[in-house]
């Protein structure tokens, strides 16, 4: 019966684990792809996250999984000019 404390503890800590472990996963910049207002950070155009004008501008990216951004179709590791 003593064990169920031990048992309960780690699974508590493997929980509080997981989001830690999910944000170490590689990411690459998807340009292209980013809803009007939904891009992760600066345009040449804007200095902030939030701010792309229009959807899939071409200069706006955000954060993808590595080798997504490959898979969808008018997306691109670099930014157009």
């Amino acid at each position: 019966m003593k064990a169920t404390p031990l048992v309960l503890a780690s699974a508590i800590a493997a929980i509080i684990a997981l989001p830690a472990a999910a944000q170490k996963a590689e990411t690459e910049k998807c340009y292209g792809i980013a809803k009007a207002g939904q891009n992760d950070c600066q345009t040449a155009t804007s200095s902030c996250a939030g701010t792309s004008k229009k959807d899939g501008q071409k200069d706006a990216w955000i954060a993808v999984p590595k080798g997504t951004c490959a898979k969808i179709v008018g997306a691109s590791t670099t930014a157009a000019k």
